[in-house]
């Protein structure tokens, strides 16, 4: 986490060079403006006139910024300062939570998402996260009509409401018909685009991961740890998308550095397509390659991509902020128990002998990402977890099978640990005998076996610390099989 922070830091401090840039380029505008008339220049100081003067003699490049696709933006200075900045600023926190919201015909669902939300929060992940309602009208009777009903919330900095001013907006009314979508789809779908984009550029200083929610949905218990583990786990900087529902543009959470890019990408285009495809085109550029094929180009934005099952956020609101549009978008997903249970493994090198199903790797389970599916195993197969360093294990757990296909258990295979050496207080207990624990001819101890599809136990403290720890088939078996797998050290004993 604390390398998560730094790569955060690093990303504002170039930020805030960028923004000096941007304000080097407002002088050389002003001394071409003047045209060396000395009447513009009296009112400058000694040091002024000599910085515009080296800026002046310079030709550097014209660098792109916000206002080459949002012109609009120079005609008010405050066009991107909030209209509305409601709450205690909090900076600071692992997770910030943005849910955009705009005055519904039918129903507003807000207050249902947001007790939702905080209500399954504990009292830790309070101080650790914040949730931005960002309000998406000019309309100052709604906005004060939102925030009386969340002043509670918001004098805790658990909660923050923004609204942007009218001026962020350019002219809505001449846009071009793409897609075959109507002229109001277009309206609708170009301004939510600079509705995402104005939440993103105001929640990028704000914390390490950035979550996008909508404001008619509903959580599961224990949604921030698990999407905190998750991306925890994920140690690589590749991905760029965790997606915690398979819905539009819910749930789905990215590295606040990474939030600078895309907002530049949705604001160049914002006019031509909805945000979930700008996303999906963004992953393209990335990583595809035009002389591969579509397959090819899926599997390389899957590493980007990184998809949590079951989902963690369902929606519930039947009516949209589109007039007229009836929405019965429902994530089965959401429905489904947690096929895999998340949980932070001790890093490891994963090994196996055993043919894998359509990508349901060993790998992504000891991440916490799926679960593992092989076809058949036979005597001899084993699945290896070799600890980057030794470590004291509390407990293991390996679960096999799961509610859509019970069958494909684990049989007749053992747990095996091979320690880094001995304690000779376990000799003394005798704890070693062959009846109590074999060990095999590569120095591994059994000390557990499978017995209706599970292997679950306690590791004699005498035995650590440990360097691996294996699953061992003793005997063919006739159906494939799915494990689930969680090694617990002592440290992070929450079993």
């Amino acid at each position: 986490e604390a390398d998560k922070r730094l790569r955060v830091a690093e990303h504002r401090t170039l930020q805030r060079s960028s923004e000096l840039n941007n304000i080097l380029e407002q002088f050389r505008r002003a001394i071409s403006e003047t045209n060396n008339s000395k009447d513009a220049l009296t009112n400058f100081s000694d040091e002024t006139k000599k910085l515009l003067k080296e800026l002046a003699n310079r030709k550097p490049l014209q660098v792109p910024n916000i206002y080459h696709h949002m012109p609009h933006l120079l005609n008010n200075e405050n066009s991107l300062h909030p209209a509305v900045q409601v709450g205690l600023g909090r900076t600071g926190v692992t997770m910030v939570m943005g849910i955009p919201t705009v005055k519904r015909k039918v129903k507003s669902y807000l207050s249902e998402t947001l007790r939702s939300l905080i209500d399954k929060l504990s009292p830790e992940e309070k101080l650790d996260c914040v949730i931005i309602v960002f309000v998406g009208e000019v309309r100052v009777v709604y906005k004060l009509t939102v925030m009386s009903g969340l002043f509670i919330k918001l004098s805790s900095g658990l909660l923050e409401v923004i609204s942007p001013p009218a001026a962020y907006y350019p002219d809505l009314t001449n846009l071009k018909e793409t897609f075959g979508d109507s002229r109001e789809r277009v309206r609708w779908r170009t301004k939510q685009n600079l509705d995402y984009s104005f939440l993103m550029m105001y929640a990028v200083s704000k914390g390490v991961y950035y979550v996008q929610l909508e404001d008619d949905i509903v959580a599961k218990p224990n949604y921030f740890a698990t999407m905190k583990n998750f991306a925890l786990q994920l140690s690589s900087e590749d991905w760029m998308i965790l997606e915690f529902s398979q819905l539009g543009f819910i749930g789905k959470m990215f590295q606040a550095p990474d939030l600078n890019l895309i907002v530049e990408f949705i604001l160049m285009f914002y006019k031509e397509k909805p945000i979930d495809w700008l996303l999906d085109h963004i992953l393209w550029v990335k990583v595809c390659n035009p002389e591969k094929d579509a397959k090819h180009c899926e599997r390389q934005k899957s590493g980007l991509r990184v998809r949590f099952r079951p989902s963690l956020f369902q929606h519930v609101g039947l009516h949209s902020s589109l007039a007229g549009k009836i929405q019965k978008l429902t994530d089965k997903d959401f429905l489904k128990p947690l096929l895999h249970k998340m949980h932070v493994n001790p890093p490891a090198e994963v090994s196996t002998s055993m043919k894998v199903y359509q990508g349901h790797t060993l790998e992504k389970t000891y991440l916490g990402e799926d679960f593992f599916w092989a076809i058949t195993p036979t005597a001899g197969d084993y699945i290896l977890f070799k600890f980057d360093r030794p470590i004291s294990i509390e407990r293991f757990l390996f679960r096999s099978g799961n509610q859509e296909h019970p069958g494909d258990k684990i049989e007749n295979t053992t747990v095996e640990i091979l320690p880094v050496s001995v304690g000779t207080h376990a000799h003394e207990k005798g704890l070693l005998t062959k009846d109590k624990y074999k060990r095999t001819e590569d120095r591994f101890y059994r000390i557990g076996h499978f017995e209706k599809g599970a292997a679950e136990g306690a590791v004699d403290p005498s035995f650590n610390p440990v360097l691996a720890l294996r699953l061992s088939v003793i005997k063919d078996s006739a159906v494939w099989a799915i494990l689930n797998a969680f090694i617990l050290k002592k440290e992070m004993f929450d079993f």
